[in-house]
């Protein structure tokens, strides 16, 4: 059994900076892609970024594109989420999540594994 465990959360002011993990765990297996989600309450679960293993291949929301960073540097290392320049409109659970197949990785039905989540809160 695959676990994505994710850490790196917390709380910061408007402008902060935080950098997400997402560890993984169980059974060994070589996704396609990886990704950052996040929600909130009342909202559709929306991809903020996306890490396509083979290729190296990284894609962004528009709402974080220059802010934000996906990257993992060797297979064997977590995959991260640099968040700089903060906003209040940040704040939200983000969840890790990976695709085993060949496919995209921008919608919630397009993962195959997810990671319980961590919490991100950016004051004014």
């Amino acid at each position: 059994r695959v676990q994505l465990v994710e850490s790196g959360g917390g709380s910061v002011h408007d402008g902060g900076s935080l950098k997400l993990s997402c560890g993984t765990s169980g059974s060994p297996f070589r996704p396609y892609c990886m990704a950052w989600f996040r929600q909130v309450p009342g909202k559709e679960r929306e991809r903020v970024a996306s890490f396509y293993t083979g290729s190296r291949l990284t894609r962004y929301a528009d709402s974080v594109k220059g802010r934000f960073t996906i990257f993992r540097d060797d297979p064997r290392d977590p995959l991260y989420l640099q968040m700089s320049s903060l906003k209040p409109e940040d704040t939200s659970i983000y969840y890790c999540a990976a695709r085993t197949s060949a496919g995209d990785c921008a919608y919630e039905a397009d993962m195959t594994y997810w990671g319980k989540g961590t919490t991100v809160t950016v004051s004014a």
